[in-house]
């Protein structure tokens, strides 16, 4: 795709934008001047970019567009569009499934959810998409990795599982707290924990184990690692969690 259009310049919408404009082949890519102070940043950065007039300019001039603003903003941003039924539309709102969104913008164009995080600025996020559309495909595999999904029920799963990245970044945290509560320098904590956690996330590229064995592998019986999460981590924990999770995704459904 040459032509590529985002209504909606928060955090995703720019990861996408840099993400394709940082590549070697850049599309054109048209921002809808919402979200205005970041619309100028990425079209001054950028010559593939420009800021169009209004919503509608950015659906003309485009042959994929990317919804991406907040779910409660979505009838005020959408109201009066036209969208043609040559347009393919990629709806990234949380929550919005696809029927809602065709009934908002009257229209029979494809329409395909994608979950895209804020990584595909380095080409380096898997996106969840449904349903599976070679154009909207190719795009978010150029991005990073593509995961067509069967259902809006598997949809919406993938969808709630990218409600626990704050709880990561928290926990980190924490940790980072703690340490700094025993006297060690908030800096030095920080840089240890950050250095402790991208090893970690370096061990997930092996896909030749399991998480389950990747836990197992980094733990040995009656060890620290086995001491912190029996005691943290137990049962009731993973109740909780598994609770918050269905009663989230009771919410997206």
């Amino acid at each position: 795709m040459k032509r590529i259009g985002i209504i909606g310049a928060g955090e995703i919408g720019r990861a996408i934008v840099v993400g394709l404009c940082d590549g070697d082949e850049s599309p054109s890519v048209f921002l809808s001047p919402r979200g205005a102070r970041t619309a100028a940043e990425l079209s001054a950065r950028y010559e593939e970019v420009q800021v169009c007039a209004d919503n509608q300019d950015v659906v003309d001039r485009s042959e994929v567009v990317i919804i991406a603003v907040r779910r409660q903003d979505r009838h005020e941003a959408l109201a009066g569009l036209k969208v043609d039924d040559d347009r393919i539309v990629v709806n990234v709102m949380a929550g919005v499934a696809n029927e809602d969104l065709r009934q908002t913008l009257a229209t029979d164009a494809p329409l395909v959810r994608a979950i895209p995080l804020p990584a595909v600025c380095e080409r380096r996020s898997v996106t969840v998409t449904h349903p599976a559309h070679p154009a909207v495909d190719s795009l978010f595999e150029y991005l990073g990795g593509v995961l067509p999904v069967a259902d809006e029920a598997a949809f919406n799963v993938f969808s709630a599982l990218t409600g626990t990245l704050t709880t990561h970044y928290r926990y980190l945290a924490t940790l980072t707290s703690w340490a700094a509560d025993q006297g060690v320098a908030s800096d030095d904590a920080d840089r240890y924990i950050r250095g402790l956690f991208q090893g970690i996330g370096r061990a997930l590229s092996d896909e030749t184990r399991s998480l389950h064995q990747l836990a197992a592998d980094h733990e040995t019986p009656n060890g620290n690692n086995e001491r912190i999460r029996t005691a943290w981590f137990g049962p009731d924990n993973a109740q909780a969690l598994n609770k918050a999770l269905d009663d989230l995704l009771d919410d997206l459904t």
